[in-house]
């Protein structure tokens, strides 16, 4: 079976520095304004990941959700925190969220079990 994790981080390597290379300075600031918005502030990386986990799961980002929980893992957030988290998500994004949420717990999973 092929691992989520590594398949994801593979595909999404391959497809950034393709996005990244056709030279669209648009692009290029987006992805360096995405870095730079959850760099260390008056908010630290871990709260600012979680807020990003709300926002993708309420727009239904499969991709983002994936991420957030990865680097959340890497910033050694709880399961509590993030199911607390994928809580408020939930009340924020209706129920339409829950096949998201479903992924997410998958994912989150997985990324223990990896350990």
């Amino acid at each position: 079976m092929p691992d989520q994790v590594d398949e994801f981080n593979a595909y999404r390597e391959r497809m950034n520095e393709k996005l990244l290379n056709s030279d669209s300075r648009l692009m290029k600031r987006m992805f360096n304004l995405d870095t730079n918005a959850y760099a260390p502030g008056a908010l630290d990386v871990k709260t600012k990941e979680l807020l990003g986990l709300v926002a993708s799961t309420v727009l239904r980002c499969d991709d983002c959700v994936r991420y957030h929980l990865q680097t959340l893992y890497k910033h050694q957030a709880t399961k509590q925190e993030v199911m607390e988290t994928l809580g408020i998500a939930t009340l924020v994004g209706g129920t339409i969220t829950i096949p998201h949420l479903r992924r997410a717990v998958e994912f989150w999973e997985v990324l223990e079990n990896k350990g």
